[in-house]
């Protein structure tokens, strides 16, 4: 069973650090698409976070009216927490007239498109992870380790909305931006090439037909390919007349779906600008921090990439929880005979690609003071 926030705050923090986090007036959230597989883990990661508390559920109009426990296919290895059980989920819809200002979206982009904006211009705060407004103008693509400069275009935001949308990326580029972006601090990235082998559960419930997949390798996810080529680029973009404008690097992006539960392994290989020794690669790894803006954010890595040197190593089965599963675990540190290094990744999916990443930022627009 994971273990509550109150436990892993003990191990990163001193007592007065604890004490400044449990004395908060937490802030009261709604997950939409709260039955899902990533909504699971909102409702799991938030169980006994510090800052926020969950106020609301929605999902569709089948579960609408339901107790949580009722209308939730509960999927993850942890019991479904007893606190939410009997909750009654909300049909997604017109914003509730309510306190919760702060909305999780798990949503499909299907529908996010209308109801995201519908919430945004009633006021809330909505952290999105769906794919609906990643790209769009005014809306961050936000990694804090790398680009919380990017919440700037939450002024142009506000002048057209209420409230505002911030996005996290696509699971697979959020674990190969984090390890990317040590790389291009230090010596500058040209170019990036990467293969992804990705878990099933990127794919939701029920998802993939275990017939389909069991012993097998699907060379075809749709769309993926071109949201890594491009969210990537954006993330690593710098801001403009108050547009993004994205980073100039070429990056060819090959994905295929893999019978593993959890975590997307990535090959990826590098151009730099300034050419590196693998050796030097791997110690800029590992001494890799994040200040996160100079905050404190409970759910943030102290690590964001974390280093295995075993030669078989990393595996999702083994490394997807380190940092409780929100860093990127890197290994196969080596010269690359086309470009200048390659390395193999794990991260996350559901996690820090999902879930995980859009508490991280929900943290992040507090401790700047967009929730206030």
């Amino acid at each position: 069973m994971r273990r509550p926030y109150k436990i892993f705050l003990l191990a990163r923090r001193t007592a007065n650090g604890i004490q400044n986090h449990m004395n908060i007036e937490k802030i009261k959230i709604g997950i939409l698409g709260a039955t899902g597989i990533v909504g699971q883990r909102l409702v799991q990661l938030l169980e006994h976070h510090p800052w926020f508390e969950i106020g609301f559920l929605a999902a569709s109009e089948k579960s609408a009216g339901k107790t949580y426990q009722e209308a939730c296919n509960w999927k993850l290895a942890s019991p479904m927490p007893a606190l939410f059980r009997e909750m009654i989920v909300e049909k997604i819809g017109e914003p509730p007239r309510r306190q919760e200002k702060l909305v999780f979206s798990s949503l499909d982009a299907s529908i996010a498109t209308e109801v995201e904006d519908a919430f945004a211009r009633a006021g809330h705060a909505v952290i999105s992870n769906s794919s609906a407004y990643r790209m769009h103008e005014d809306v961050p693509l936000l990694i804090p380790e790398i680009n919380a400069d990017h919440m700037a275009l939450l002024e142009t935001q506000k002048k057209n909305r209420n409230g505002f949308i911030i996005t996290n990326p696509n699971c697979s580029a959020t674990a190969l931006a984090l390890a990317l972006a040590p790389l291009d601090q230090q010596f500058g990235i040209e170019a990036v090439f990467v293969t992804t082998a990705q878990a099933v559960s990127g794919a939701g419930y029920p998802g993939i037909a275990s017939l389909d997949v069991l012993g097998n390798v699907l060379p075809f996810i749709p769309n993926e390919e071109e949201k890594i080529e491009r969210e990537t680029k954006k993330i690593f973009g710098k801001i403009s007349d108050g547009l993004v404008v994205s980073h100039p690097m070429k990056l060819s992006a090959q994905s295929t779906r893999v019978p593993v539960i959890d975590a997307h392994t990535e090959m990826v290989s590098v151009k730099l600008k300034r050419t590196a020794r693998p050796e030097e690669v791997r110690e800029l790894f590992l001494r890799y921090r994040c200040k996160y803006s100079g905050h404190d954010l409970p759910s943030a890595p102290a690590k964001p990439v974390i280093v295995r040197d075993e030669a078989d190593r990393p595996q999702p089965r083994l490394d997807a929880e380190a940092a409780r599963g929100m860093a990127t675990v890197v290994g196969r540190i080596r010269k690359c005979p086309v470009f200048d290094v390659k390395f193999v990744l794990v991260g996350h999916n559901t996690i820090r690609g999902a879930a995980g990443a859009a508490i991280l930022n929900a943290e992040l627009l507090k401790a700047e003071g967009y929730l206030a």
